[in-house]
């Protein structure tokens, strides 16, 4: 053992229930997205002040999230789901979520309440941006437990070794705790914008902040992807590499459109000669 190296020896299951198993994963992932909700709708209050629908707008979210979430990691590991395996695409309890496929599908479901609200989608992405980096923050603390996005091998004194026998980590090794890296970006992104998110807000288009959270968390995400195992799937980068990069591109197009619009709306209208 590597000295300093940080031992987990904690038991990423809490409870069976009959067939129902209760894990760190899944409590800290509940409690994620409660606060990423409690604060999306406080923020978002501030922009549409006869907000109603919350509760609806949270199941779109929640379940359409949870469905983006599952459905990307099964694409990215398929081969665990071939060979007459594939009703285990419904075995949640087992694991295995993607974080940007849960990202992409909290926003599809917010789009879809935003037309049925008639409510600004991009109002609803500026909440969203903070929103979601104290839930994403939250819900890692279940992963740093139960080990089970693996990072790669590393000497540093702060790696960690997973030493419990229902550990989903790599019993053994010495690794990155790369998903604490990932909890530490969020709470830096918070730490740093939340403060002046209101300023901001009153600068920028409705859209454009909200783009900006996610293309600051995508732009280290797709650097901590590095030290992550997880196998590559185009031109030797990760599913979350390219989810970051798309992430990246999309405010890197959207957010000078949303500007340029602004500018625009915002421009005295051209004088008019008068008539006698």
């Amino acid at each position: 053992m590597i000295p300093l190296t940080i031992v987990i020896d904690l038991n990423p299951n809490i409870v069976r229930i009959g067939p129902l198993l209760i894990t760190w994963h899944g409590v800290f992932a509940v409690l994620g997205i409660i606060a990423a909700a409690r604060l999306g709708f406080w923020l978002l209050q501030k922009d549409v002040p006869n907000l109603t629908g919350t509760g609806d707008g949270l199941a779109w979210m929640v379940v359409l999230g949870l469905v983006g979430a599952r459905l990307l990691y099964v694409w990215e590991n398929f081969k665990l789901f071939a060979d007459g395996q594939l009703l285990r695409i419904f075995a949640l309890t087992e694991g295995g979520i993607s974080q940007w496929g849960g990202l992409f599908g909290a926003m599809a479901g917010a789009y879809i309440w935003a037309r049925r609200t008639k409510f600004s989608y991009w109002k609803m992405f500026d909440a969203g941006g903070p929103a979601a980096m104290i839930g994403l923050a939250i819900g890692r603390i279940g992963d740093v437990i139960n080990g089970e996005h693996h990072g790669s091998p590393t000497t540093l004194p702060w790696g960690v070794e997973y030493v419990n026998p229902n550990t989903l980590g790599e019993p053994g090794k010495i690794v990155h705790p790369e998903v604490a890296y990932e909890m530490l970006l969020c709470l830096l992104i918070l730490g740093a914008m939340l403060p002046f998110h209101r300023r901001l807000k009153a600068r920028l288009p409705d859209g454009a902040l909200g783009l900006i959270y996610f293309a600051i968390y995508g732009t280290g995400r797709f650097f901590l992807s590095f030290v992550r195992t997880d196998p590559s799937v185009f031109l030797g980068l990760r599913q979350a590499q390219l989810a970051s990069a798309l992430m990246v591109l999309a405010a890197i197009i959207v957010v000078p459109v949303l500007l340029r619009r602004a500018s625009k709306a915002a421009a005295p209208a051209p004088a008019t000669p008068s008539h006698v």
